[in-house]
């Protein structure tokens, strides 16, 4: 657990800003009963209010925040701001900025981030004419912080100190200076990739923070149609594509991809070799997936850093990422550092990105 010691900030007397003590949490649309289960069952938390990709839950002496497999992004003691027009949003969300500004020097770039349901027809465009409001406005007080705002939470996982706005309804956004990034978001595709695999696998890059480099060596085990070998490859590395299906687009004939046709659960390196990155992104049975390829994988060294999918359309998630995290699990046993999260680009699967010690 990471415990996080936050000044409040209060505006008394003023009806249209509101001060909370918990937190908002952010997920993918259509999860919300999932990382509910996952705060209550594995964390012993009860989600208050709910929306569209959102939930609040209310403070604890130790918030769950970096263990959250299904949270995207946590807003700590956010405010509350209402108002009828874009302008007074943007002036109220302004107002609550510069005040927390004093005894605060900001000389390098903060993540401004702004966000809302994407199932609200219409919010998009009413979020991004409040942030260009909100945007002239403090360039008008502010013109130096103004030039240092960075659109889009900040790469990797962590705190982070910015500005960061959710709305949960045309006249009414919660605001946070400070948030939790867990990683996920969405990625740029690439016409060259053979699948949108390759999606999940940049951004979980970004979670793990860090991609393969040029020298570095990759397994991708169950790698047809190609997806995450050809991102590996973009990146510079050298890429062994176990599968016995064939690659397509961009991985086929690649210069750094060789394509063995074998089967991805009986394939092992030969005596002494090793990989700097482990990839498998297979339609199994997660325990299948974690029995006969990560555990052996681990145990043996046969990896440096690794990312694993494993889909859990037909096992009970929760339950999964509670024996993910068990001291028996072969990720506990074997792994420096771990991390498990419902990517932006995943759908009924997690994404488990470490590296061995």
């Amino acid at each position: 657990m990471v415990r996080l010691s936050l000044g409040r900030i209060k505006f008394s007397g003023r009806e249209n800003l509101r001060t909370f003590a918990g937190v908002l949490l952010t997920c993918q649309a259509g999860y919300e009963p999932l990382l509910a289960r996952e705060l209550t069952e594995l964390h012993g938390v009860t989600a208050g209010e709910k929306g569209p990709g959102w939930m609040r839950i209310g403070e604890t002496d130790t918030p769950p925040h970096a263990d959250l497999a299904f949270a995207h992004l946590a807003l700590l003691e956010p405010v509350e701001v209402r108002g009828e027009s874009v302008n007074a949003l943007a002036s109220r969300v302004a107002e609550l900025f510069l005040n927390s500004l004093r005894n605060e020097r900001i000389d390098a770039p903060w993540p401004n981030v702004w966000l809302g349901p994407a199932e609200m027809v219409g919010l998009g465009r009413r979020i991004s004419a409040v942030e260009n409001a909100f945007a002239e406005q403090l360039k008008k007080k502010l013109s130096r912080v103004a030039k240092l705002a960075d659109p889009g939470p900040p790469r990797g996982a962590g705190a982070a100190r910015g500005l960061f706005v959710f709305f949960a309804d045309f006249d009414r956004a919660l605001v946070s200076r400070t948030a939790w990034i867990h990683g996920p978001r969405r990625m740029a595709d690439d016409p060259q990739a053979p699948s949108r695999s390759y999606l999940k696998v940049e951004e979980a890059y970004v979670v793990l923070g860090r991609e393969p480099a040029a020298g570095e060596t990759v397994c991708d085990l169950g790698a047809a149609p190609g997806g995450w070998s050809y991102s590996a490859a973009r990146h510079g590395a050298s890429v062994l594509a176990i599968d016995n299906g064939p690659l397509k687009g961009g991985a086929l004939d690649h210069p750094q991809i060789e394509h063995r046709r074998e089967d991805a659960f009986k394939f092992a390196p030969a005596g002494g070799q090793s990989f700097d990155w482990l990839l498998c992104d297979l339609v199994e049975e997660p325990h299948h997936v974690v029995r006969d390829i990560v555990e052996p994988w681990l145990a043996h060294r046969w990896c440096r850093h690794f990312v694993v999918n494993l889909k859990f359309g037909r096992v009970d998630p929760v339950a999964l990422l509670r024996e993910l995290r068990s001291p028996s699990s072969p990720l506990r046993a074997h792994a420096a550092e771990f991390r498990i999260h419902h990517l932006y680009h995943d759908r009924e699967e997690f994404t488990v990105v470490g590296r061995l010690p």
